[in-house]
């Protein structure tokens, strides 16, 4: 069976839209650094992660000591916090919202701020029912570890995105 030249010609206007609509797969991230040292601690998850993406980039070594870097990551603040936002008419907890917030600074070697201090906000709602205490603990515990990858995400794009500011020689 030949195509017919409406469905050839259908066919073609499929393809160019879907080649002009600027969709492209999510490549690697291009840090405007040479070197990166992250100032977080051995253990930490955040860490790990950034530091397997950076190193997937290909563009940022990631330094040993502060002194090598030309930029250092330094992580101001973390908090997880569980909020109740409504109970039943018994007083148990129907529904959760997981928020978490990270803060970070990137400075050079001698403390000056290359970019402004940046703060990441995730959250996340979930349902709660006391019949299902391990599967709710479970679904809970999976949306904290989705919230650390797609902070890992989120970093990587703002350190790609910022455009370093060289600080005034003093």
């Amino acid at each position: 069976m030949r195509p017919t030249p409406r469905l050839a010609v259908f066919a073609l206007i499929m393809v160019g839209v879907l080649a002009g609509c600027g969709f492209q797969l999510r490549g690697s991230y291009s840090l405007p650094y040479e070197s990166l040292y992250l100032d977080v601690a051995d253990y930490s998850l955040i860490g790990a992660g950034l530091k397997r993406a950076i190193r997937s980039s290909g563009s940022t070594r990631i330094a040993e000591t502060a002194q090598d870097a030309q930029a250092i990551f330094v992580p101001t603040a973390e908090t997880r916090e569980p909020v109740i936002l409504s109970l039943s008419s018994s007083g148990r907890v129907r529904e959760k919202s997981l928020r978490y917030r990270y803060g970070y600074r990137i400075t050079d070697n001698k403390g000056r701020d290359l970019v402004l201090p940046g703060t990441v906000e995730l959250s996340r709602e979930l349902t709660y029912a006391d019949s299902d205490v391990l599967a709710k603990t479970q679904e809970e515990d999976l949306l904290w570890r989705d919230m650390e990858n797609d902070l890992v995400q989120q970093l990587m794009r703002r350190l790609a995105a910022v455009k370093p500011v060289t600080p005034a020689v003093e």
